[in-house]
């Protein structure tokens, strides 16, 4: 099933309106005059559904791409190397671009914010209305600086064009911060009160600083440097095998994958920490989203774990409470009208709990592997056996699928976070069938925003395959730098020169570059 079909299903799963479980619906609603057919209140949710699952795809990759291409940049900077240079170059263009549909994309979905749900705008608005504020502005800071960045590559000196990329990293992160707050203040609202229906006391610093941000923010910037370090990372994974198969080896590909897919290596054993900690938090303040991941059907003590068919006894309680014997809420503890679709949210939850799983185990390998080369490096005759064990063919016949598999992940949790908030639109304060827009014909809408993104989609697809050509690799401040200097042959009683100093960068080893001698006088030029 695709992402977007997942995210469809369980929206319409997760209708009350709908619900084949026989959810009944808010008698708020029922009684509203005008109120959404049930049709019209599914295509809203779908309409949602669809175009936040292309959105963050986007967002990721503006907050990651920029922090990849820094890296790439500063290291060009630092050794001289012309490989770097060119890869700063081309990330940082095709940021540009997606930069440009996310804005497009992200303007979509605050508009159908409006809309789509305009009784929840209109009520809680100004509760959380400064979020969005600021969100606006750490957006603007950052389109500033990203033209400011392009434009001045062969304008500004190497080290203030490095700097006018900080920019645009850290606005990126404080915009996805902001809006993140906003989400995280649905799961736990804060910061006014209800007096008769009418909201009073607005503390808009308070409905920001939620109890969820700090979790869901952590958790969110994570996945957001996993998928773009992976998706950018499949890329040149793909060239590499035809590469291999070619029988060369091209220091460009290795280092355009070694950079961004260390990234999501590094994120991924943080991203199971920060994991257990939103679990937790799920656990103790939303116990009908926990159960619904969970599978817990019964409030019971000494509850197994279950994944797809294994099953664990008592291991649940155990992980969540240190005791084999804790006693668990489940389902049944719920009321019937407050229960999430517990299917789909356990089935999107077990989606993105087995991708990350895989994409941990090839983080490992990827670490591993390096490990033993290095460890290898000095010794006579180790290094020849082990120096392409980074670069199995079966290695990168797996890291291909990673970016789709980190943006499965992500999609898929948010299925599990949206949907396990069910039938909440504001977490036990507003239904969300209170909040849709009543007026019919909300499907049409959909048809509409469906046929839009298909045509952006491809647009998007055409301007990038258009950019693979290669760039005349430069430095900031124009001109072509000198390749590094040959690296001397490693002694018998030491660490070979290329096996990784202070400055090494997995990819970068001598060596890749003694089967590739004459990469600088190719770049540009390849393909």
């Amino acid at each position: 099933m695709s992402t977007v079909a997942l995210l469809a299903d369980a929206v319409t799963a997760a209708s009350p309106l709908a619900d084949a479980a026989g959810h009944a619906a808010s008698p708020l609603a029922d009684a509203a005059h005008g109120a959404a057919s049930p049709a019209d209140f599914m295509a809203a949710r779908q309409q949602m559904a669809f175009t936040l699952g292309f959105h963050i795809v986007l967002a990721s990759i503006g907050i990651g791409l920029p922090a990849i291409t820094l890296l790439a940049e500063w290291r060009a900077l630092r050794t001289g190397d012309p490989v770097y240079a060119e890869l700063a170059r081309r990330w940082m263009k095709a940021a540009g671009v997606l930069f440009a549909v996310g804005a497009v994309s992200g303007t979509v979905l605050s508009f159908e914010m409006g809309t789509l749900w305009p009784g929840f705008m209109d009520k809680y608005g100004q509760v959380f209305g400064a979020a969005f504020a600021l969100e606006g502005i750490a957006f603007f800071i950052e389109a500033i600086f990203m033209g400011i960045y392009l434009y001045g590559w062969d304008r500004l000196s190497p080290r203030v064009h490095f700097l006018t990329g900080i920019p645009v990293v850290i606005a990126g992160l404080l915009s996805a911060s902001f809006v993140l707050t906003v989400n995280s203040w649905m799961n736990q609202p804060r910061g006014f009160k209800l007096v008769d229906g009418e909201v009073t006391d607005v503390n808009p610093l308070a409905a920001m600083f939620n109890p969820a941000t700090p979790v869901q923010a952590v958790h969110l910037i994570l996945a957001s440097l996993m998928v773009c370090g992976f998706i950018v990372a499949s890329v040149y994974a793909v060239a590499l095998l035809r590469d291999h198969r070619a029988g060369r080896v091209d220091r460009y590909h290795r280092l355009g994958f070694a950079i961004p897919f260390s990234l999501g290596a590094v994120c991924a054993p943080l991203q199971v920490v920060v994991g257990d900690w939103a679990i937790r938090f799920v656990a103790d303040n939303q116990p009908a989203k926990f159960a619904a991941m969970e599978g817990v059907e019964h409030t019971e003590a000494g509850v197994p774990f279950r994944f797809a068919v294994f099953e664990i006894p008592n291991a649940l309680s155990m992980m969540l409470k240190f005791d084999a014997h804790a006693t668990l809420r489940g389902m049944d503890s719920i009321p019937a009208d407050v229960r999430p679709p517990a299917e789909v949210v356990k089935t999107s939850f077990e989606i993105m709990i087995a991708l990350g799983m895989a994409l941990l185990a090839l983080a490992a390998w990827w670490a591993l592997s390096w490990w033993l080369r290095r460890r290898a490096a000095g010794r006579t005759g180790d290094l020849d056996g082990r120096r392409e064990l980074p670069w199995k063919p079966w290695f990168l016949r797996a890291a291909t699928l990673t970016g789709v598999a980190a943006a499965i992940a992500m999609e898929a949790g948010w299925t599990t976070t949206e949907v396990g908030r069910q039938p909440w639109i504001v977490y036990g304060v507003m239904r969300t069938e209170e909040a849709v827009n009543p007026s019919p014909g909300l499907r049409w809408g959909l048809y509409i925003v469906v046929g839009v993104y298909a045509v952006l989609a491809a647009a998007t697809i055409s301007v990038l395959r258009r950019m693979r050509r290669r760039p005349e690799p430069a430095l900031p401040g124009g001109g072509t730098p000198a390749p590094p200097a040959a690296p001397e042959p490693p002694s018998t009683g030491g660490p070979a020169s290329g096996s990784g100093g202070p400055d090494a960068v997995p990819g970068s080893d001598s060596d890749d570059a003694d089967s590739d001698s004459d990469s600088d006088s190719r770049v540009g030029s390849h393909r």
